[in-house]
């Protein structure tokens, strides 16, 4: 009686156990590719014939050559004129017995990704510290940004528009209208410093509505007001150097300058805004990061007396400021207010503006105004990391400004986070025991309000958390090392435009429920 295909062969492929309702070529090349790296199948061993592995298998030829293909291309197989199909001389990866005994190893009943990850996925984990530098390591460990909350906006969350009255379909119009017909040079490698229309329609808006007399070659466009940031903090301090950041404050912008290598020192911020003369006070501080327009996350809004001696800090030390106007479109009594920038005769103020805040987080789209000697600098940097900002959304951008339709969205979510406020200062419950009076909010998207211990803050939190309503601590926005009481940083910091009157009734119904007030 004839040897059966199986015996015949150079190899015995009974272990490969394939899943018909899956593509039978990919399984196969991936299951002869994993005897190949972890030393199964030997350099120099013949392989079958296609016609033979086939019918050994159960399945068509055709599947096989695919298979055998693919492992030609990536270099697994080499053919020998006239003498068949030998695996090419190959260093094998060590494997170890435990992986060799598992059911995946021996066969490829599997899924791809499963098979793959048995093998791959348990090999030895080099830690980050061995790979990158141990002071930048370092820096990053401490200094990274929490992941995002989950799931769709909910009330109180910080930092969130109302982005549920953005009008998708007159971007989606003009995005398909951008697409329907590119401009080809648009399709090219960019400015890095970002689109020149969209660039020409901010300087445009800021001159009409913010008071700021800059001109389109000034702005960089960014990704983010994040990304804003950390270019200041890369391209204006040393390892080493001073930066002076409120304290409390927003502490990603920290982060992106302790990354950098500065030393953050917390400056107070009382009801005018950061404390000056305390900064005057720290001599190696060449950096000053604010939020004038809305203090971060106090809502205290920097006086003018403030913003004039700030301005002299700079020009009397050489230094540099970095205004994060986040959400200075958001005011409620009178026109918003001047940015610091604006207010600048010497040169020394970056500003940091976002579409953010009046779009929706997820666009990404935030820019720089510069002084004129620092544009090509920031251009150059940002170059190295990007190249340049994503074209569609920088060019519908630009025409959804020249249309009108950004100040008329403006006009409507100021509109809405008003009545949103209004909603909540109405709706909170009162004498809840250890909590301070909402404040008067003239400005931004949230609000903070004291209170009397960090242990009240922590519990209050969490019977928040348990009805399904997010508050954010004050207590988290300060600096580690603040010399401030653990008790006076209390406080409840709640924004109030992510979500529609409807649901922050209902979130402050379940908040009095338990806080039992």
């Amino acid at each position: 009686m004839p040897d059966s295909p199986t015996l015949s062969m150079p190899f015995n492929p009974a272990g490969i156990e394939l899943d018909r309702r899956q593509g039978l070529s990919r399984q196969l090349y991936q299951a002869l590719r994993l005897r190949v790296l972890d030393g199964r199948l030997a350099s120099g061993t013949r392989l079958p014939a296609s016609r033979d592995l086939a019918a050994a298998l159960g399945i068509s030829r055709n599947s096989v050559v695919r298979a055998y293909d693919q492992l030609y291309a990536e270099g697994f197989i080499e053919g020998r004129v006239g003498d068949g199909t030998y695996v090419a001389q190959l260093m094998p990866v060590a494997v170890s017995p435990k992986k060799l005994s598992t059911k995946v190893s021996t066969g490829f009943s599997t899924s791809l990704p499963t098979a793959l990850s048995t093998n791959w996925l348990d090999s030895p984990v080099i830690p980050s510290s061995k790979v990158i530098h141990s002071g930048t390591f370092s820096r990053i460990e401490k200094n990274h940004l929490p992941r995002p909350p989950s799931g769709p906006p909910r009330a109180f969350r910080v930092g969130v528009p109302a982005f549920d009255l953005f009008p998708f379909e007159v971007w989606a119009k003009l995005n398909a209208a951008f697409w329907r017909k590119p401009n080809l040079e648009q399709l090219c490698y960019g400015d890095p410093a970002g689109d020149a229309r969209l660039r020409a329609m901010i300087a445009a808006y800021l001159r009409s509505s913010r008071g700021m007399q800059c001109s389109p070659e000034q702005i960089v466009i960014t990704s983010g007001a994040q990304q804003g940031i950390s270019l200041c903090a890369q391209l204006l301090v040393e390892p080493g150097d001073g930066v002076a950041i409120e304290n409390p404050g927003y502490r990603a912008a920290g982060h992106a300058f302790a990354v950098a290598g500065a030393r953050l020192h917390g400056i107070a911020v009382d009801d005018e805004g950061m404390d000056c003369s305390a900064l005057s006070a720290t001599a190696d501080c060449r950096v000053a990061y604010v939020t004038p327009s809305h203090q971060y996350p106090t809502g205290v809004v920097m006086s003018l007396a403030r913003r004039l001696e700030l301005l002299a800090w700079a020009e009397r030390c050489q230094g540099w400021i970095v205004e994060d106007d986040y959400d200075g479109e958001y005011r409620y009594t009178g026109a918003p207010l001047a940015p610091l920038a604006a207010l600048d005769r010497q040169g020394r103020v970056l500003y940091v503006g976002t579409f953010g805040k009046v779009a929706f987080p997820a666009l990404r789209l935030g820019y720089l105004v510069l002084p004129p000697g620092l544009v090509d600098a920031f251009s150059q940097r940002r170059a190295v990391d990007v190249r340049h900002s994503e074209v569609s959304t920088q060019a519908v951008m630009a025409e959804f400004m020249a249309a009108g339709h950004f100040q008329r969205h403006i006009r409507r979510m100021r509109r809405a986070a008003l009545s949103r406020r209004n909603t909540l200062l109405k709706g909170w419950p009162s004498a809840i025991a250890g909590v301070g009076e909402l404040p008067a909010v003239s400005a931004g998207l949230h609000l903070t309000v004291a209170v009397d211990s960090l242990e009240r803050e922590q519990q209050l939190i969490a019977q928040a958390a348990r009805v399904d309503v997010e508050i954010n601590g004050l207590s988290s926005y300060w600096l580690p090392d603040s010399t401030t009481a653990m008790d006076q940083r209390a406080g409840l910091v709640l924004g109030f435009a992510a979500v529609p009157e409807a649901a922050i009734n209902s979130a402050l119904i379940r908040l009095r429920q338990a806080w039992q007030v």
